[in-house]
């Protein structure tokens, strides 16, 4: 409970920066779309395209504001040498674990409901089904959160940390087929982007609300549920050990 509370009180001291500027970035993206690249008039299985949009942008943002806290809580207290104050008391590495997951996770479903929020004042969203929402942004961030907690585990230093993010979580975000339908792209492109983990975390997110996946929704889950076991297996074990954090 005092890692949680201090982890949540940590990012909610600075919203500014961790909650309003990636709600006014996610707001900028639906901006450009909606404006320079004629969003108003085109349409993707029907479905009007900023319809189409708005969710895969809110779930872009929860899950790189989840990596994002749990791989800088680490790195800045690996860098400033305040490390041990998570060390040294008397947690084991499963309460470590969950309670900076629990943090990512929150902070991830803090940007998904103030981008909802503001989202919802420039264009309808429909809501298909509240379960299907809940259930891929928890799968959704709580990956990001481990995936975090990895990064900031390995990373030295900031310059580390933002390697792992351009070349890795940029990447596969921007591939995941936030800004486009899948179906769009010839054959080896879509199988390429079948085979990415992030596009199961935006299609099933988008599909709670407009009613429609570009690929299956129980292979989602089924992958993503495995991805996450694994990852928080890793995770695990470096915290028991003290892979980097101890030595």
């Amino acid at each position: 409970y005092t890692l949680i509370h201090r982890e949540i009180a940590r990012f909610a001291s600075v919203y500014a920066q961790t909650i309003i500027t990636p709600v006014t970035s996610t707001l900028l993206f639906y901006t450009i779309f909606a404006l320079a690249f004629g969003g108003l008039e085109k349409e993707v299985g029907g479905i009007p395209f900023l319809q189409f949009l708005a969710p895969g942008l809110i779930m872009m943002s929860m899950v790189q504001n989840a990596f994002a806290n749990t791989s800088s809580s680490l790195i800045i207290a690996k860098v400033q040498g305040n490390i041990v104050d998570i060390l040294m008391p008397p947690l084991s590495a499963l309460e470590l674990l969950a309670g900076l997951v629990i943090c990512g996770l929150a902070r991830g479903l803090a940007v998904g409901a103030v981008s909802s929020v503001i989202m919802s004042l420039f264009l309808s969203l429909p809501i298909q089904s509240v379960g299907l929402i809940v259930l891929f942004s928890v799968l959704g961030n709580v990956l990001m959160a481990t995936l975090g907690i990895i990064g900031g585990v390995i990373a030295h230093k900031f310059d580390h940390l933002a390697a792992f993010t351009n070349f890795f979580v940029m990447p596969f975000t921007f591939l995941s087929g936030t800004f486009y339908s899948v179906e769009s792209l010839p054959g080896a492109w879509a199988l390429l982007a079948h085979a990415n983990p992030f596009f199961y975390m935006i299609d099933g997110f988008r599909a709670g609300f407009i009613g429609h996946a570009d690929g299956s929704i129980e292979i989602g889950i089924v992958l993503l549920v495995a991805i996450n076991i694994v990852l928080c297996a890793v995770t695990y074990w470096m915290l028991k050990t003290g892979y980097r954090i101890k030595s």
